[in-house]
This record gives structure tokens, C-alpha cells and sequence, in this order.
């Protein structure tokens, strides 16, 4: 990216990061998550990366689905869910800058403690398929489970759209050439290509739960 290029491309990435603070879509845990995080959020204005982290979780929201659903009590991807992960995978591969975190839910229906451990088993379903699909470990930090409490929909029963994971960015991988040098919005606004991906499956769970 030329000089030229960059400095028309800085407004577009302040309009982006200024949405990505406006904006909140249903299922979102970017406000709640790890922008929550004091330490985090307080190194991440430092060393003058949140806009461009904010601004990249916007466009990735936009350009691919960063939700999936689940049948009642299951962690299993169906093939609709590996559809939208294929997608996803191929999007994370375009940036190797680029660190992502998943995020599991349940609906209302079961315990606490049941719920936690099968969002818990739909992040890690997801973070087991994103990797077959060529996606570094790595850059997939430590999935989280939010089980029951942070319902799309809040009713008291069975709910599909709150049996769901949510696919986010989280950050820069601090030692990768780009991010060394600072060139954050070349990484913004490097082309994305779209392709098809492939499809794997997971093991089903024992019924317990939503």
C-alpha cells in the first residue's frame, strides 16, 4: 500500500472503527468480552491498536458470518454451521495477522454448570474445525463459554438462536512482520477473496441440555 493510498484509506478506518463502536449486533460479545477487559483494552490504546482491532472485527462481521446455531443439546455442526465456518476459515487464513477468540452459548433449558460445559463443547467444535481447515491454533486464543447467560432471545425454554457460537477478532499477533512494523491498515484493507471451504463433522453429546 502507497503512501498515497494509506492516507486516503486512515479516514475510512476511523469511519469503520467509529461504527464498530455504535454498533451492536444481536449476539455480539465484543462490549462485554475481552473490550471489557481493563489491562487489555488499556495496552491495546497504547500502543494505538484498538481502533484498528475494532474497525477489522467490523469488516469481518460484514463480509462473513461470524454466527452459527445448534440443534437442542448438541455441539455437532451441521452442515449448514460448517457452510458458514468454511467461510470464516478462509477469511481468518487471508490474515495471518490476525488473532480470533470463540465464543459458545446455550438456551435457557438445564442447569448452569450443564449449559457452561456445552457452550464450552460448541467453542471448542468450532475451534476444531476452523484448524482442519488450515487455521493456526494459535491464533485461536482459549474458547469461552458464556453456557445460559447472555441469550439472543430471552425466553425460558428451548431457543435455537441462543444455541450458538460467535467468532470474533481479538487482536494483532504481536511478533508477525506487519504488525511489527505497524502497518495495521494494510491488513484492514487488504482484498478478501471468497471461495468455498470445505466440511467436517464433530461428535454429538449426550441430551442434557440446550
Amino acid at each position: 500500500m502507497t503512501v498515497r493510498s494509506l492516507s486516503k484509506a486512515l479516514p475510512l478506518v476511523m469511519a469503520l472503527s467509529l461504527a464498530a463502536c455504535g454498533h451492536s449486533e444481536l449476539g455480539s460479545e465484543l462490549p462485554a468480552a475481552d473490550f471489557g477487559n481493563a489491562t487489555m483494552n488499556n495496552g491495546l490504546i497504547q500502543s494505538g491498536e484498538l481502533n484498528y482491532v475494532m474497525a477489522l472485527g467490523t469488516r469481518f462481521a460484514q463480509e462473513v458470518p461470524s454466527t452459527i446455531t445448534f440443534a437442542f443439546n448438541s455441539a455437532e455442526l451441521d452442515g449448514a454451521a460448517r457452510a458458514v465456518l468454511a467461510r470464516q476459515a478462509h477469511w481468518i487464513r487471508q490474515f495471518p495477522e490476525v488473532r480470533f477468540k470463540v465464543y459458545g452459548h446455550t438456551d435457557a433449558v438445564g442447569s448452569g454448570a450443564y449449559n457452561y460445559r456445552l457452550g464450552l463443547r460448541r467453542a471448542q467444535a468450532v475451534v476444531a474445525f476452523l484448524a482442519s481447515q488450515g487455521v493456526s491454533r494459535e491464533r485461536l486464543e482459549a474458547v469461552v463459554s458464556h453456557g445460559k447467560t447472555q441469550p439472543v432471545i430471552p425466553v425460558p425454554g428451548p431457543e435455537r438462536a441462543n444455541r450458538r457460537t460467535v467468532t470474533e477478532v481479538t487482536g494483532f499477533v504481536a511478533r508477525h512482520p506487519t504488525v511489527l512494523n505497524g502497518k495495521y491498515a494494510e491488513v484492514i484493507f487488504r482484498d478478501y477473496v471468497r471461495s468455498a471451504g470445505g466440511a467436517t463433522t464433530t461428535p454429538a453429546t449426550s441430551v442434557s441440555g440446550g
